[in-house]
């Protein structure tokens, strides 16, 4: 669940019996008109899924990331801010990586993302469209990217969270992703600074 309190953002996701809070400070934002305001309102304070889920959404994306609930959240409020985005601007965005799980997940939730969220909070279907591959498409999506970046700054008035929004070169140069059963593998990071971000998303 999601409260808001003056400039403060409390989660308090339900699932496994236990609850969590996470508190972060939301920037004034100035950059908004009343209709874009009111929209950034309905968004940020949608629930994604079953409030009565005894395994919620943010449970369910930690632990198909290796993520830490707390980023997993953090996670879900930036797919809001993009999802806004998408709203307020005519030419085409593209997420962070981490951003594109929460999407990918919620585009599961089928009747959650079409007809509450899409339908209901946003007012418009937001279509998922991958890349087609080429050199062609990198360029593009690294230039949608660069804009997504942008805009992101003008309308929230602060920058990007760096370890959900990084830069271009490490956005596209991560690509090889495979969905592994954790049962049967073992799964350590090849880098020393891969270790530490692994460590630090734990923690």
């Amino acid at each position: 669940l999601l409260s808001m309190e003056g400039r403060f953002a409390t989660f308090v996701p339900n699932g496994q019996g236990h609850e969590t809070h996470l508190t972060l400070t939301l920037a004034l934002i100035d950059c908004m008109n009343q209709e874009e305001s009111e929209l950034w309102e309905r968004i940020k304070f949608y629930q994604i899924g079953s409030v009565e889920a005894k395994f919620s959404f943010s449970d369910r994306l930690a632990r198909e990331n290796g993520w830490s609930l707390e980023f997993a959240l953090r996670t879900m409020l930036e797919y809001k801010k993009f999802m806004f985005l998408i709203c307020c601007f005519s030419e085409p965005l593209t997420p962070s990586d981490q951003v594109d799980q929460v999407w990918h997940l919620h585009l599961l939730y089928t009747q959650d993302y079409w007809k509450e969220f899409c339908d209901k909070v946003l007012g418009k279907q937001i279509h998922h469209g991958p890349t087609k591959g080429g050199k062609s498409e990198k360029l593009k999506f690294d230039d949608l990217y660069s804009n997504t970046l942008n805009f992101y700054s003008k309308k929230f008035g602060t920058e990007p969270p760096v370890d959900i929004w990084p830069s271009n070169d490490e956005r596209f140069s991560k690509i090889n992703f495979r969905r592994t059963s954790t049962d049967d593998f073992y799964l350590i990071p090849k880098t020393l600074k891969g270790l530490k971000k692994w460590i630090f998303s734990k923690n």
